[in-house]
């Protein structure tokens, strides 16, 4: 591992340095939240102050340069009045600590930061939230350091409701991959806030991922599967509404698909042996009280989707046929002349698609962030007929809308594995490896 003097500034090692132990830690990555990041703090030091009253421990914001005054914000953050509503008080201060990250810009160097500085303070326990989060509680800090302190969780997912819009990425690739690959089913594989033992915060120290595009969007997912596929034990805690920032999913998602999916195809490559050897998937214990919440809504612009779909049609589909079967292709090019109303992509469809992807990065038939890249159009043409089906559904029926495709990703793994290892000997649409007509 590289010594701590590369990865925390000065100034962090030295207020480390001062604080000298913390048996708890909670850690705030931020770019640019002046906004939302003062209620993130407080809730994080009421959750601290609440639940673990006679415990050391620290909140820490590891920021990547804002110009807002996000940190001027963070250092005012103090508890206040909140403490007047707990039922026992803090034995031991808590301490905040806001310092800019070294490293590739984007949330994996902030991590890096905050799991670094909690080893230093021999840290048993320490989660991680999101900086944008409006929703938070000071419950969320108990329900993801709870289960590691008092159950031997070292991997504590989150499970919140989110809007039937919110989240696609998740929803369409990297829930029902991750369950099909690696047989086991964490709802929020990349959900932004988790928690995490001394030992796996460690461990992923140790991990050679830190300068690479892992630590731009791809840190989350790859620390999901490096606990699973590690056998470090992982629980989901439900921690209510997820309400933060939340994007179109038809607005420019191009570079987080990009290391998203790519750290997807990536891990597929690492851990190979592990999910190769998986048949079927199993539910994750959940902690926690499940209870319905009112969610904000999130405005779709499901017709310029269509026509980025359309667009990629148009000018990639050639590309396209280098990884897909043809008569793929000829249903995708038969999909871009229908009417929005009548769009629909097929589940069986969208999975062999994914899953040629998958293979055509392992065997770099093209360069690996183009092809996924390239993607983006078909992307866009899935969250579009997801929108148009789901649009009067209950929370309930789009649930089991994405159970049906999580189902469908385990179904076709053979296909997977057939085309994983035999994709340079059989071209799509050629010999045994064929896909299903």
């Amino acid at each position: 591992m590289r010594q701590a003097e590369e990865i925390l500034p000065p100034e962090a090692l030295e207020r480390v340095a001062e604080i000298g132990r913390a048996d708890l830690v909670v850690g705030v990555p931020s770019y640019n939240n002046a906004r939302t990041i003062a209620h993130v703090m407080r809730a994080a030091q009421a959750g601290l102050a609440k639940y673990f009253p006679n415990v050391r421990s620290a909140v820490l914001n590891s920021d990547g340069g804002s110009r807002d005054g996000t940190q001027d914000v963070v250092r005012h953050a103090a508890l206040g009045d909140v403490q007047l509503l707990m039922v026992s008080h803090p034995m031991f201060p808590i301490h905040r600590l806001t310092f800019p990250y070294r490293g590739i810009p984007g949330k994996g160097s902030a991590f890096r930061c905050i799991f670094r500085s909690a080893e230093l303070l021999g840290a048993q326990a320490c989660a991680v939230v999101d900086a944008d989060l409006r929703s938070i509680t000071p419950e969320w800090i108990q329900l993801l350091i709870g289960p590691v302190l008092e159950q031997g969780f070292d991997y504590v997912a989150p499970y919140y409701l989110r809007h039937k819009y919110d989240g696609t990425i998740t929803n369409s690739i990297v829930y029902p991959m991750t369950r099909a690959l690696y047989g086991v089913r964490v709802r929020q594989p990349i959900g932004g806030d988790f928690g995490l033992s001394g030992r796996l915060v460690s461990r992923f120290l140790e991990k050679d991922v830190w300068e690479t595009d892992v630590a731009r969007y791809g840190i989350d997912i790859w620390m999901t599967t490096t606990a699973v596929c590690e056998g470090f034990r992982i629980c989901q805690s439900f921690l209510g509404a997820k309400i933060h920032d939340a994007k179109d999913p038809g607005a420019d998602l191009s570079d987080m698909l990009v290391q998203v999916v790519g750290t997807v195809f990536s891990l597929m490559e690492t851990y190979e042996s592990v999910w190769s050897r998986v048949e079927t998937s199993h539910g994750t214990p959940v902690m926690g009280f499940p209870f319905g919440v009112g969610l904000e809504p999130i405005a779709v612009n499901v017709e310029r989707m269509i026509g980025r779909f359309r667009t990629g049609v148009q000018h990639l589909a050639e590309l396209w046929s280098l990884t897909m079967d043809p008569a793929d292709v000829a249903t995708l090019r038969a999909m871009a002349s229908l009417p929005a109303c009548a769009f629909r992509f097929d589940d069986r469809l969208w999975v062999r698609i994914v899953y040629e992807l998958a293979c055509a990065f392992h065997r770099r038939v093209i360069d690996r962030e183009h092809l996924v890249r390239a993607s983006l159009p078909l992307y866009m043409g899935w969250v579009a007929s997801f929108v148009q089906e789901v649009a009067a559904s209950d929370a309930e029926q789009v649930d089991a809308r994405l159970e049906a495709l999580a189902r469908a990703f385990e179904e076709e793994k053979g296909y997977l594995r057939q085309r994983w290892d035999g994709y340079a000997a059989s071209p799509p649409g050629q010999g045994a490896a064929a896909p299903h007509q």
